[in-house]
């Protein structure tokens, strides 16, 4: 049996079309031909349409209780302490609910990566994970936000220590992960903001772009270039295998496809997002999965709430 390393590395040797799905931890996934989409999937790469409805969309959600997670975070804190690790993204699922079918959450909502798979999921993201043209490898690491109608919001956001430290700790991680596959990888653009629709809300979110070479033979090393660089950085943390391994037994649940990615590559070039702002359907009802970077200077109240804010459904 294939694994997903060996089938990627097969499409990019024969350059044929494919759309992907890769959960949290690769463990599971979905490939297969653009030209052989099962009907039930569906998605969107490009730009949001940032055009909105006047009418407040009904939506309720129940997180986690603030004690439970300041459980979590405390044991994150002692692992920092221990130097396990010094960034590390915390996520919990919230109760979600709203009116709408997972299709129709599609089809409503605005971003610029939307994807609606099998009525099992759906995400509609801001973050691009991995983008190869021209022989060039991108990626782009989001960390930072802020609420943009905070005074002075992108000057505060981009003189917050605490938000630089875990900025450059994400950069510095995903510049390393670059280097694995690619040659002369560099920071071509640091730390710009980005404004975002969070529902009625508008974010400010600070993202980075890094850059390597590819050789013109990458497309027989697509596996390779995919896995290597899994899960992906911002949403784990650094150092990353550790940072996993603690990911997994602070938090008590599943990520599933969580914070995994999905893309298409068509045989010319390749574009990919990770997927965060995410709504999962389970036996109990609908689930928004959440979270944040913490760090040695994080405080477990503004980072519950953090988490909270990120449950929003961007409907246009």
């Amino acid at each position: 049996m294939q694994t997903l390393k060996q089938k990627l590395n097969d499409y990019g040797k024969k350059k044929e079309p494919i759309f992907f799905v890769i959960d949290f931890e690769a463990k599971n996934h979905y490939i297969a031909p653009l030209d052989a989409l099962d009907s039930d999937i569906h998605f969107s790469f490009g730009n949001p349409k940032n055009v909105y409805y006047d009418k407040k969309i009904p939506h309720t959600y129940h997180p986690i209780e603030l004690e439970t997670y300041k459980k979590a975070f405390n044991k994150v804190q002692e692992e920092i302490k221990k130097g396990n690790t010094y960034l590390i993204n915390l996520t919990f699922p919230s109760k979600l609910e709203i009116g709408y079918t997972l299709k129709e959450i599609y089809d409503y909502t605005d971003a610029r990566f939307k994807l609606y798979f099998k009525d099992k999921f759906v995400c509609f993201t801001p973050e691009r994970f991995v983008e190869i043209k021209d022989d060039l490898i991108y990626t782009y690491p989001m960390k930072g936000t802020i609420e943009a109608s905070i005074p002075n919001a992108e000057e505060k956001i981009l003189n917050d220590k605490k938000e630089m430290a875990e900025h450059v700790m994400v950069v510095d991680l995903l510049r390393n992960d670059l280097s694995m596959v690619s040659k002369k990888v560099r920071v071509e653009k640091f730390r710009y903001i980005e404004k975002i629709k969070a529902g009625e809300r508008e974010l400010l979110q600070v993202s980075s772009k890094i850059k390597g070479e590819l050789d013109a033979t990458w497309h027989e090393r697509l596996g390779d270039i995919l896995t290597t660089m899994l899960p992906a950085g911002s949403i784990t943390g650094a150092p990353k295998k550790s940072t996993t391994e603690i990911i997994k037994e602070v938090e008590g649940y599943e990520r599933g496809f969580f914070s995994g990615i999905f893309g298409v590559y068509d045989g010319r070039s390749l574009d990919s997002a990770v997927m965060i702002r995410y709504i999962e359907k389970t036996p109990d009802g609908l689930v928004y999965k959440s979270g944040g970077g913490i760090t040695i200077d994080s405080k477990c109240e503004s980072e519950y709430l953090e988490m909270c804010e990120k449950v929003y459904v961007p409907f246009f």
